[in-house]
This record gives C-alpha cells, structure tokens and sequence, in this order.
C-alpha cells in the first residue's frame, strides 16, 4: 500500500450531514461535510485521548469528538476545548498547536469523494485520473458501483491487466480453453504517466444475452485494452465493434493488505436509453463475481516481494511493468510498511502523514510507517 496518491472514500450520494468513518491503506478517517456542503477528510483519531472522531457530531465547519468535544475544522486544526471554557483572549486557556490532527485535500468527481493520501506539495501531487469520455455527449455513465472484496488490490489491479485470464475466467470472453488453436496474442506495453496499457484483439463468442447481442452484431475480432494509473486506478476499454464501445474505470481503495473496496465508473457509447442502466449494471455484476470467485483464494494474498516466487509468462508483461513501477515508488519511501503497522497497532495511533507535516512540527500521532528501499533502488528511482 502506497502513500502520495488519490484513494477513493465514498460515493458523493452517500455523504450527507453525518460523519463517516473510512479505512484506506489500513487507517481510520472520518469523512464529513461542513455547513457549505464542502467535504473534508482528517485522521480518525482525537490528539486528546484517542477518540473516535467518526462517532461525533458536525457542528457548523467542525468535528466534534464524541469522548471529550473537541472540534477540529477541515484543516485538522483544534478551535474547542470545552474543558478550557470560552477562549476569547481573557477566558479560558491557549489551544496548543500539537492539537492539530492530519488533514487531507479533497476532490470530488465522477459522484466520488477523493482524497490525496501524503505529504506531497500540491505542486507535486499527480492528479486524479481523467475520464476523457465523462459528461461528453454520446456517452453515458452508469451509476457508481462499489464492490467490496476480500483480496489485496494489487492482485485486483493485476488481474485487470491480464489479458490470459479471459479466456478461462469469463465465459463470454472466450471459449474456455477449449480451443486447441488458444493463445494470447502478442501485444506492446505503452508506458504512460503514471503507468502503461495495452491493446490487443481477441477471439471472442457471439453474446447469448439479447441485450448485449444488440451491441456485438458483428463477425470480427473483439478489440480490448487495459492500463493502470498509479498503485490503484485500472482501465479498460472493450470495442465490441468499431463503433460500439464501453470504457470502465476502477478506481480501488486498498483498505487492508486482504480488503479493497472498488468504485466501478462503466461508460458506454451504445444502449445510451437509461433504460437499459439495470442490464449493464447486471452484467457488469455478473462478470465481476467471476473474477472474484477466482481472486478471493489467492495464495499468498499480498503478491510476492520479487517475482522469482512467481513463474511470469509473455502474456504477463502488462503486470511485470506494473509491478517495476510499483518498485519505483517503493524506491520514494511511499510503500507503508503494513508488517510494523500489524506488530506495534494495539500500542500506537498512526496517521497517513498529511501536506500540514511539511509546514508544521509536533505531530501526536505518528506517521504511518513506510519500508525503506535500498540505496541503489532509491538512486535509480530519482
């Protein structure tokens, strides 16, 4: 799990006046909008005594810790100690800066509440991924759909880099294996920023459902590609035809090294009748319990640390440079070091280390322990 990137948190429709409390990268946050409606994220947990800041309540711009009443506004900063009584500069006693908790930038898109989970300078942050096909006309987005898993995420966003599995996963996608003539063929890994992504055609069945035969009434190839943005977004674009396309994006949440909450984005440039949103939405649920079925077992969970305990095939290629990439931010000090998180959890809070570190010193909680790459490793990475 990466710091220094956007992590989904919940859907825009799902966040109203009561505060709610998300788990990404193995951390509690709250989640809460303030009297403008606007949204803010901050570290779960209250500097005083390791309150649940999700139990409390919203008071105008803050909020309020259930255990003692502390209020925190969006930018983690503490402006009430009701235990200090009022302080108007004569009354009641100074609130000290250590107060102060984590606060993370907020975007919302797509109907998604995002956060950038690091200590990057906005100058630096890597922005959320760009649907290009959003809110443009002659394309319609069904409604966000969350799945919640129990598989680590970088085996989630492997898989949707795998053009192999296809075949033997989905049954719609291919014939099972059962052709003799089978293989994948080969196809180029085009780096992009933040990742790479691939195009190739496969040999794929006449769709059984009426619907969905609607839009693959024809007798070529079907066109398919995928690609990733950082640790956590996946792409892929499926051209049932020349001109009938659906473009799905994934935009992952690793809760813990074994839990990953999905935010599914499916646009489609065909069936545009919002008639037709409970057939997609249907299908796409159908398909991605296929893949489940086959994730959820994985053994071990967490992919290997190199790939020597893995034998990688051609057809991997996609998920060997997504793993070189992942490398590479490792090399950064952005992968959190989940083993010392489990050992030392029960006796310390931690936090995702937030853009105010940088500006501010005397933090209460720790930050989030990260691995430290080795030198070479760093070197090749800066």
């Amino acid at each position: 799990m990466y710091i220094n990137f956007w992590y989904p948190l919940v859907r825009t429709q799902d966040l109203g006046a009561a505060p709610a409390k998300v788990t990404v990268l193995g951390q509690n946050l709250v989640v809460f909008r303030d009297s403008q409606g606007r949204a803010h994220c901050l570290a779960n947990t209250c500097t005083h005594r390791g309150g649940n800041l999700a139990g409390g309540k919203v008071h105008g711009d803050c909020i309020a810790c259930p255990y003692h009443g502390w209020q925190f506004n969006g930018a983690g900063e503490c402006v009430k100690i009701p235990s200090l009584g009022p302080v108007d500069g004569v009354k009641g006693g100074k609130i000290p800066g250590r107060t102060r908790i984590d606060a993370y930038p907020v975007q919302e898109k797509y109907g998604i509440v995002f956060a950038f989970l690091g200590d990057l300078p906005e100058a630096e942050r890597p922005p959320i991924y760009e649907i290009p096909e959003y809110g443009q006309d002659g394309w319609r987005a069904n409604e966000v759909m969350i799945l919640d898993v129990d598989y680590n995420y970088e085996r989630s966003i492997e898989n949707g880099l795998d053009p192999a599995h296809n075949e033997f996963v989905h049954p719609t996608h291919g014939f099972s294996g059962e052709k003799d003539s089978y293989a994948v063929k080969p196809y180029d890994v085009v780096d992009n920023p933040l990742g790479c992504h691939f195009w190739m055609t496969f040999d794929s069945p006449a769709l059984q459902d009426a619907t969905m035969n609607k839009v693959r009434n024809f007798d070529g190839d079907l066109k398919a590609g995928a690609g990733h943005y950082g640790p956590n977004c996946l792409q892929t674009w499926i051209h049932m035809t020349p001109t009938n396309w659906m473009h799905q994006y994934f935009f992952e949440a690793p809760v813990t090294e074994s839990k990953t909450r999905i935010f599914f984005v499916n646009m489609r440039n065909c069936l545009l009748d919002p008639a037709h949103d409970a057939k997609i939405h249907e299908r796409n649920l159908v398909i991605a319990k296929q893949d489940i079925v086959v994730l959820t077992p994985l053994d071990p969970v967490v992919t290997p640390k190199d790939m020597t305990h893995e034998v990688m095939m051609p057809a991997d290629r996609t998920v060997v440079r997504y793993r070189q990439l992942m490398k590479e931010w490792e090399a950064k000090g952005w992968r959190i070091d989940a083993e010392k998180v489990a050992a030392t959890r029960t006796s310390t809070a931690y936090a995702i280390p937030s853009p105010g570190r940088r500006l501010h010193k005397g933090w209460v909680l720790d930050a989030v322990p990260t691995t430290v790459a080795p030198a070479a490793a760093r070197q090749a990475a800066e």
